[in-house]
């Protein structure tokens, strides 16, 4: 059962542990800024060589407990480890978000196959590891969770060269939804956050010269998202204020998809 709080509309985190993938930068370090200034605690894992670092700097800027990991959730060794390393330090896992992807574009009709599969691991499947063996400890501590992935506008919608992300996040909100149903009686929030196209590197290297004005021209908002628009979003699904939500998947596209 997913229990009733007082809540008082202050998105408090302090006390709680929260594991960011993908949290060396772009959204999920956004995401971690953002909780950091709400007390939690953080565990950031990438494959970038920098996360601890990062953890470092959020440590010190926000006087908090931060430790960064390199991790590829694509690899059950490596999950396996890094979960450990977070209940060794923390104790406890509260919350989950799930930042880490990729993206590769292309004909669907000349795509390499091996593009798509690394798609599918890195954007579902190995959240999907990570997940189960996050969710599987946050039953064990009997104080149920949060878990939230970030999907795409492209998880649900049709976007020209967009095959094998499409697919993946497809999965990724199906995913979301059997959790949500399955994990409910735990007291664990399984939801998404779908941006739009959003200013990082990957979203800079997927849109492009006209394209990108085209896109652009199309949202009713006329402009892509920033990082810390889709941080907020994360955040209240990820703290009390969001107990009486589970299985959805939040659209933050200023527009895109309303047509």
């Amino acid at each position: 059962m997913i229990q009733y709080k007082k809540i008082n509309g202050s998105f408090d985190m302090t006390g709680k542990t929260a594991l960011i993938t993908g949290g060396a930068g772009g959204i999920g370090e956004a995401a971690a800024r953002m909780f950091a200034g709400k007390g939690a605690r953080l565990a950031l894992i990438d494959m970038k060589d920098n996360v601890d670092d990062v953890a470092r700097q959020i440590a010190e800027e926000f006087k908090t407990e931060a430790i960064g990991i390199r991790c590829d959730i694509t690899d059950v060794e490596d999950v396996n480890r890094v979960v450990d390393a977070v209940m060794d330090r923390f104790g406890e896992i509260n919350v989950l978000s799930n930042v880490a992807g990729c993206v590769d574009l292309d004909n669907a009709e000349d795509i390499d196959f091996k593009l798509v599969e690394n798609q599918m691991n890195v954007n579902a499947l190995g959240p999907f590891r990570l997940t189960q063996r996050v969710a599987n400890e946050m039953i064990r501590q009997g104080k149920g969770g949060k878990i939230v992935s970030v999907t795409s506008q492209a998880g649900f919608i049709a976007i020209d060269k967009h095959v094998g992300y499409t697919m993946s996040k497809a999965a990724l909100i199906g995913m979301t939804k059997v959790l949500a149903l399955e994990w409910a009686e735990f007291g664990i929030n399984v939801n998404a956050v779908a941006p739009t196209v959003v200013r990082t590197y990957m979203g800079d290297r997927a849109w492009k010269g006209k394209v990108k004005e085209d896109m652009i021209e199309a949202i009713p908002a006329h402009r892509f998202a920033e990082v810390d628009e889709i941080a907020a979003a994360i955040l209240f699904l990820s703290c009390d204020e969001s107990n009486m939500i589970t299985g959805e998947n939040l659209v933050v596209d200023g527009g895109f998809t309303i047509k």
